[in-house]
């Protein structure tokens, strides 16, 4: 059974996945250290080195890491503070499929037919580049540019 905390940790995309892999005392009594949080274990494991001394192979053990996991959440740390400790979310960054240059025949077939929608464009893309993209893709993308282009260009 799951409480409140680890609810909102799992919804937060912090709840460590193997908190029973961590072996330091301070996290076995139910105090203020919770195994369960990624952040707080990540961060501890880090000040453990730096502030007590510990060896990066005595302290990613103890924390239930690898060595080049304690070395990335030190970049993490240093680059980024707390908030380069919160995972980042999986999966492709971009529109992938949405090039440069598939998004410049995009405008061709939109100047020639303004009236052309994502579904036809969708189409159009499969025919010219093999592309499978969903037509909604195609709205977010011209969305996304336009939204940059007002950005971009001020207030009037």
């Amino acid at each position: 059974m799951t409480d409140a905390k680890e609810r909102a940790l799992a919804k937060q995309g912090v709840l460590n996945p193997r908190p029973g892999s961590v072996s330091d005392e301070r996290f076995g009594n139910e105090g203020f250290f919770d195994a369960r949080d990624l952040v707080q274990v990540k961060y501890e494991m880090v000040r453990r080195v730096r502030a007590e001394g510990a060896t990066v192979t005595e302290a990613a053990e103890t924390f239930g890491f690898s060595r080049p996991t304690f070395y990335q959440t030190q970049r993490a740390l240093d680059e980024e503070g707390l908030p380069g400790l919160v995972p980042k979310r999986p999966g492709p960054k971009g529109a992938h499929k949405l090039t440069a240059e598939v998004m410049a025949f995009v405008d061709e077939l939109r100047e020639g037919d303004s009236g052309m929608n994502a579904r036809e464009l969708s189409q159009r893309l499969a025919e010219r580049f093999g592309l499978s993209v969903h037509p909604r893709s195609i709205e977010r993308a011209l969305a996304r540019r336009e939204k940059k282009h007002r950005a971009s260009s001020g207030p009037p």
